[in-house]
């Protein structure tokens, strides 16, 4: 049998599913593991709530069947939201936001690869000019994925300045995809955000913007998400990228976080290797997550 994904919920409810018959551990168990995963209390309570309804409704006493619906159920909340990449623009440009610490500068090298693997030719912009580490850090893993990448001309360089050469660069080359690196701490959010704005409105006289993308570190669940806020809040984010979901237990937080947000996720990272970022599918994630 394939080793389990350590965010899957495999050996929490392989006790609950492998029980002779539903009683009141099953959903004292069903609840705890939930919570356990971050799904949050409110959806907890939610799912917990339908499938004992639906246990009552077709009268059984089978836990198998407890597995079955959770697993439709996480799958069709999953499937509200359309994870699909919008790209269609020449050149399409993909603003890269989030806080420092998230891997940021790691997803957009493994985004990179990703769209490679696809043959969509790609450039990076390193605006992130407040750290210099950040820029060389890009640079490398642009480099791995067989990018193009424009970096400030020198440090501190205005950010606005950097994804506007980017996107000249990329109009010129006829490069299909332009992935901006945006910074993710500035003195204050305010400060952060009016930068956003600035790099949004001098990209938008060259191009349209093509998606948003908020990336999440799974490890820190909803703590993550409320340090986030001010990004979806004023940043005009369109979707999500959840990263690190390989070293957290937290499999329901995909779940949460885009009923709590309102926005799909796109991409999941599951691992260190540049390979290791792919399109998010609800119904493949649901079957891993529940089994």
């Amino acid at each position: 049998m394939a080793e389990r994904a350590s965010w899957s919920l495999g050996n929490a409810l392989r006790g609950i599913f492998g029980a002779k018959t539903i009683d009141d551990d099953t959903w004292d168990d069903l609840e705890a593991a939930l919570i356990t995963a971050d799904f949050g209390p409110a959806v907890t309570e939610e799912i917990v709530e339908r499938i004992r309804a639906d246990v009552d409704r077709y009268k059984t006493t089978d836990p198998r069947d407890v597995q079955r619906m959770l697993r439709e159920i996480v799958e069709e909340r999953l499937a509200k939201y359309d994870p699909t990449l919008k790209l269609t623009e020449r050149p399409a440009v993909v603003l890269v936001v989030g806080v420092n610490g998230v891997g940021k500068t790691t997803t957009i090298g493994k985004f990179a690869r990703f769209l490679r693997t696809y043959d969509r030719s790609v450039v990076v912009g390193a605006a992130d000019t407040f750290r210099a580490a950040a820029v060389d850090q890009l640079a490398t893993w642009a480099e791995r994925a067989g990018a193009s990448i424009v970096r400030p001309e020198r440090e501190g360089q205005d950010p606005a300045s950097v994804a506007f050469q980017t996107v000249e660069k990329a109009k010129q080359d006829g490069t299909e995809i332009v992935i901006i690196d945006t910074a993710g701490r500035l003195h204050t959010k305010g400060g952060l955000m009016d930068e956003l704005g600035k790099i949004k409105r001098v990209v938008e006289k060259q191009a349209p913007i093509s998606e948003v993308l908020l990336v999440l570190d799974a490890t820190t669940g909803q703590n993550g998400l409320a340090q986030a806020e001010a990004f979806i809040e004023h940043g005009g984010v369109t979707g999500l990228v959840l990263t690190k979901l390989d070293g957290s237990a937290k499999g329901g937080f995909v779940l949460a976080v885009q009923e709590k947000t309102g926005l799909p996720i796109k991409l999941i990272g599951q691992g260190e290797g540049i390979n290791d970022l792919t399109g998010f599918t609800p119904h493949v994630f649901a079957q891993k997550l529940v089994g």
